[in-house]
């Protein structure tokens, strides 16, 4: 056989060039890895594409490919602030260089996670958090040898947890899988470090992982945040748990959880809200469900205990009763101011008044002439005019069916009229008809709602929203949210549930009053939560949580509080991008990434402020980002945002704009007439 001429093999050559796809022949390594696998993966079936990933292309420089971190072979990073690098094409064809770092959180990624993130020999963090990344969590992302901070929150994985992802356990920091669609047992490490030494922040909150308690986590020395909520986890707490020295925040609440706490809680800094949600059976402190253990007497030392303890109760009876009497009515008056009294049932149904409205009467409130103001899906909102110039209240009438029975109604109406701060709208009376209707009594305020006062709801006059005015608003809602949240006389914390702009009402000190408390989350049945839940997703104020929990909780309210405060301060009506609206949280990160976050605020807002630093809006942007953090644990207490805000304070209304006599609300139920 005759040899081939050298040109011959110099043909062959060529023809396997050719046949190689053009971005491996072009940029091999980690660029080609990013185009071919990464982008498709991630950009899913999109007809529009994706404007972040629409960047990784050979047509822009490498250091405009958003989202993405690159280094060199010698680990140092690339400097792409450097002159004329954010103008170099040739980067994307340099196969020697690493990607870091994938950072694209709310970028609306509706793919998959491909199994090449873990083929990236230099990744080191993952941030997809609030996308709808769909699929299972890939094997090969365990295998990754470099990645440390893991943070996937808010998508909608599904599937189980591979165990592979132990396999980061000698470098990870941070796993974060808050929100998606997770299920099955939690996977128990497989490998030498079973420890995570490193691994200070595991959020595997509201999924529906099932099974025990995963008590290997109890092994994770280092570990300073742990946030189980919302799976369905049950059986005993480990002992072990409460004895994590290190361990900083704690949520363990709506599982499946029962039986005796470990003591150790009992001494430690967490409170029931780590625990609240779980099985009757939970019990011991901090909950105020105490536990009772069986005494191991027989049946006759039982029966004789009680017949003694029986002559004793006769004794001390009769001598309790005359000052058990005079107590009575003493705490008569009390009683219907705290916790609501039925004052008239009369044939139409039953009246029960709260403190501050003990003048109304059952025939008063029936015979009300009434004009409609609001129809919200789960009532109809009136302006009721009582007789005999006895002033305006204001009526909710509840649908038909959109209200508990009567049984769970009457204790959580009594919690809801117990609350009473100068920024909530008080609840002064309830009725319930024969026939099943439901009204709740308000006092009556003008409906000039923040809603209206940002984006001009049908005002005749619009006052000037200066940011001190704003602020004050701001704080005010801030105050009433983080009184509902606080856990009162053993009662568990009132969730608001539909925290939104035209749920605040403003007077004409800009003195804020929050309306709508306790609602969703207390009174209404779940269908009709999930309306307004609904409702509350389309107008852009829902946490990401909610969309797999349906359930609200504090951080829930955070989050909405923190959309408020962006209302606030950008002036635009915030909706999700799907809804072709301003998604207000990635507006911001958008001008933070571009260098011109100055430019989100309102102009009304930035008119006369020399400093936003000094005056407390720099201060207020990053407080509200805080709150809508994709992952709840991340975001702060609503007492924490209340203190935050009260730090931040404009300087130029320290004093008059803040006047006691224009911070709290002296109002009550109109005795007279309006």
């Amino acid at each position: 056989m005759r040899a081939l001429p050298s040109y011959s093999y110099l043909l062959v050559a060529g023809f396997f060039l050719l046949c190689t796809p053009l971005s491996v022949a072009g940029a091999a390594g980690d660029v080609a890895l990013v185009v071919d696998k990464l982008k498709p993966a991630l950009q899913g079936n999109a007809a529009a594409g994706n404007a972040q990933l629409a960047t990784w292309n050979a047509s822009t420089p490498l250091c405009l490919w958003r989202g993405l971190r690159w280094s060199t072979p010698a680990g140092r990073p690339l400097r792409c602030d450097a002159p004329g690098a954010r103008a170099n094409l040739s980067l994307a064809t340099d196969a020697s260089l690493l990607l870091t770092s994938i950072r694209l959180p709310a970028a609306a990624l509706a793919g998959r996670l491909p199994p090449e993130l873990g083929a990236f020999p230099a990744l080191q963090s993952v941030y997809l958090a609030a996308n709808s990344l769909s699929g299972e969590i890939p094997l090969e992302l365990g295998n990754a040898p470099a990645l440390s901070d893991l943070d996937l929150a808010g998508n909608a994985l599904s599937g189980a947890l591979p165990p592979s992802i132990w396999n980061l356990c000698d470098r990870l920091a941070g796993l974060r899988l808050h929100g998606n669609a997770l299920t099955g047992a939690i996977p128990v490490p497989a490998g030498p470090n079973d420890t995570c030494d490193g691994l200070r922040v595991l959020d595997l909150g509201a999924n529906r992982f099932s099974g025990d308690f995963p008590a290997f986590l109890t092994d994770f020395r280092g570990l300073r945040r742990l946030d189980l909520g919302g799976n369905r986890l049950e059986g005993p707490i480990p002992e072990s748990l409460a004895a994590m020295r290190g361990l900083q925040m704690l949520n363990l609440s709506y599982n499946n959880f029962s039986g005796q706490l470990p003591p150790g809680f009992a001494a430690s800094s967490f409170t029931a809200e780590s625990f609240l949600g779980n099985s009757p059976a939970l019990c011991g402190p901090p909950l105020q469900q105490p536990c009772v253990s069986p005494s191991g007497l027989s049946s006759g030392s039982v029966a004789g205990m009680v017949i003694g303890l029986m002559a004793g109760g006769v004794v001390l009876a009769s001598v309790c009763i005359g000052w058990a009497q005079g107590r009575w009515r003493r705490n008569r008056v009390r009683r219907a101011a705290e916790e609501g009294v039925e004052t008239e049932e009369g044939g139409e149904g039953k009246l029960v008044v709260f403190q501050g409205g003990e003048h109304l009467t059952l025939e008063e409130v029936l015979n009300a002439t009434g004009q409609v103001v609001e129809k919200a899906s789960y009532c109809t909102v009136y302006k009721a005019k009582l007789a005999d110039a006895g002033g305006s209240i204001e009526l909710r009438l509840l649908r038909e069916g959109s209200c508990k029975d009567a049984a769970s109604c009457g204790p959580a109406v009594r919690r809801i009229g117990r609350a009473r701060h100068e920024n909530l709208v008080p609840l002064r009376a309830f009725y319930q008809g024969r026939r099943g209707e439901k009204l709740l009594v308000y006092d009556y305020f003008p409906h000039r709602t923040l809603h209206d006062l940002l984006h001009g709801g049908g005002l005749e006059s619009r006052p000037a929203l200066t940011w001190p005015r704003r602020h004050k608003i701001a704080l005010g809602a801030a105050r009433a949210l983080a009184y509902l949240h606080e856990s009162r006389h053993g009662d568990a914390p009132v969730v608001h549930g539909n925290v939104r702009s035209s749920n605040v009402l403003v007077d004409e000190y800009f003195v804020p009053r929050v309306t709508e408390y306790a609602v969703v989350g207390r009174l209404l049945v779940p269908s009709a939560a999930e309306a307004v839940l609904s409702a509350a997703k389309s107008d852009g104020y829902c946490a990401p949580e909610l969309l797999a929990m349906k359930r609200c909780a504090p951080r829930t309210d955070v989050y909405a509080f923190g959309i408020l405060l962006l209302e606030l301060l950008m002036g635009r009506k915030p909706s999700p991008a799907a809804n072709g609206g301003d998604d207000l949280p990635s507006l911001v990160k958008a001008a933070v990434l571009e260098e011109t976050a100055a430019e989100v605020f309102d102009p009304e807002v930035a008119k006369g402020v020399r400093s936003p630093a000094e005056e407390g809006l720099v201060q207020a942007l990053k407080l509200a980002m805080g709150c809508c953090a994709p992952v709840a644990a991340a975001r702060p207490s609503m007492a924490e945002v209340a203190r935050q805000l009260e730090e931040s304070r404009p300087k130029a209304s320290r004093s008059a704009l803040y006047s006691p006599a224009e911070t709290r609300s002296e109002a009550g139920t109109p005795t007279t007439a309006a």
